[in-house]
Formats: C-alpha cells, sequence, structure tokens
C-alpha cells in the first residue's frame, strides 16, 4: 500500500475516533448498565403489591342502566371502596347507583395508590396532570392523572388515571437513569423506541468503517504480517 493511502487511512481513523467516541462511550456505559441492574427492580417491582380487587354483592346489572350504550368492553374498579364499572375504555359508572362518574377524586386515587404501593412509602405530595412534553416520564399514558410522590432516596412517583382510576405505572430515579441511558442507546431523543433511526443507522455505519479502518492500520503496520507475506510470498 502506498505511503499517501496510508496516510489517509490513518487520518480517516483518527478523525472517526473523535467523532464517534462520545458515543461509542455512551453506547459502553448504557450497556455496563443495563448489565448491572435488575429490570425487575427498574420496573418498580421492590414498591409494588398486586392487592385483590374486593367483592362486591347487589351490583347493578350493566344491561339494565346502560341500555343506551352498546357495550364491547366492562371492567370493575374499586375506588374508595366502592365499585365502578369501567364501559368501553370511555365512561365511568357507580356500580350501585348508576351515577356517570367524569373522573375520580385525589382521594380515591390515593386509595389506589394505597392498594398497590408497598405500606411502608409515605406519601409526601399529590400533583394533576393534564400536559406534558414528549420526554415526561409518564409518556404514552392516559392524561389527566394524578402523580403521587413518596418520601424515598429513589423519588418515586406513582401515576393513577383520572378518567378510570386505574393505577398506570411507577417511575424511580434507578427507571430514570435507565430511559435517559437507554435514550443514548437507541439514539431515539423523541419516542425513546425507534431502533430504525436515521442518526442511528449513520452512527452505526460510520463505526463499522472506524473498527475496519483500525484493521487496515494494524495490517499495514504490523512487522510481524510484513515478514509473514515475504515468506509466503
Amino acid at each position: 500500500m502506498n505511503p499517501k493511502t496510508q496516510r489517509y487511512i490513518r487520518k480517516s481513523h483518527r478523525y472517526l475516533g473523535l467523532f464517534l467516541g462520545i458515543q461509542f462511550m455512551f453506547w459502553t456505559l448504557s450497556g455496563l448498565y443495563f448489565s448491572w441492574t435488575d429490570i425487575d427492580e427498574i420496573h418498580g417491582d421492590p414498591y409494588r403489591i398486586h392487592s385483590d380487587t374486593q367483592g362486591f354483592s347487589n351490583l347493578l346489572a350493566p344491561k339494565d342502566v346502560f341500555s343506551e350504550i352498546n357495550i364491547h368492553k366492562i371492567s370493575l374498579r374499586d375506588l374508595n371502596g366502592a365499585p365502578h364499572y369501567w364501559i368501553n375504555d370511555t365512561h365511568l359508572y357507580n356500580a350501585f347507583t348508576s351515577e356517570k362518574r367524569e373522573g375520580i377524586t385525589e382521594k380515591e386515587a390515593l386509595y389506589v395508590a394505597h392498594q398497590n404501593i408497598v405500606p411502608e412509602l409515605k406519601v409526601a405530595s399529590v400533583e394533576f396532570i393534564q400536559t406534558m412534553d414528549a420526554h415526561h416520564e409518564y409518556r404514552g399514558k392516559p392524561l389527566p392523572a394524578y402523580a403521587i410522590n413518596y418520601t424515598h432516596p429513589n423519588a418515586i412517583t406513582a401515576y393513577v388515571s383520572y378518567a378510570d382510576g386505574a393505577f398506570q405505572t411507577i417511575r424511580h430515579r434507578k427507571w430514570r437513569w435507565f430511559d435517559f441511558l437507554w435514550m443514548t442507546h437507541t439514539m431515539d431523543y423523541q419516542s425513546r423506541d425507534d431502533f430504525n433511526t436515521t442518526v442511528l443507522r449513520v452512527f452505526s455505519l460510520l463505526g463499522l468503517i472506524t473498527v475496519v479502518s483500525g484493521f487496515l492500520l494494524w495490517g499495514i503496520s504490523s512487522n510481524k504480517l510484513r515478514r509473514l507475506k515475504k515468506k509466503l510470498f
């Protein structure tokens, strides 16, 4: 290989390494974090309990109360000890009185959270969320919602949807670190879930070129390889 080509490969490898170095570091750090963390802990399982919905009797029959609604989906919600029907993922009705509800109260949200969060955690504050940006930790979940913050070193927050009182998810500091590193790993800075972004494809190709150029540099600068080549040819 002539000296001009060698210099070109060296220069390409050096500048590609500088350009891609930060992203390579993020890929490595995020990979280490993923491999050393317990995914169940990231999901918040140590802070969750799964209590059974209490049994109710004397409930109104849905077909008698909601004759004007074409019911294709129905579930029962326990809101502060009162049964409620959640109809077609849209309508909330008291299963005792047939009263239509526009949403749940803060007290009912705290009740739902209490049914799903370990009792050792103490509530610090409650927020009512109506809007959020694309990077919010509750993104992709139904709004409005109650964000229930707990006094804990891990900064735990539980989310309960306003419309039907369903417990949605739990977020904490380790999850937030996971989410940030996952974003840097996938290079999807919007939804975090797209593996087909243009920027990821470009960096992957440039990374491959950097690795190949490194092998070429080793090949053209290795005295052992040159001696072996002379012996063989």
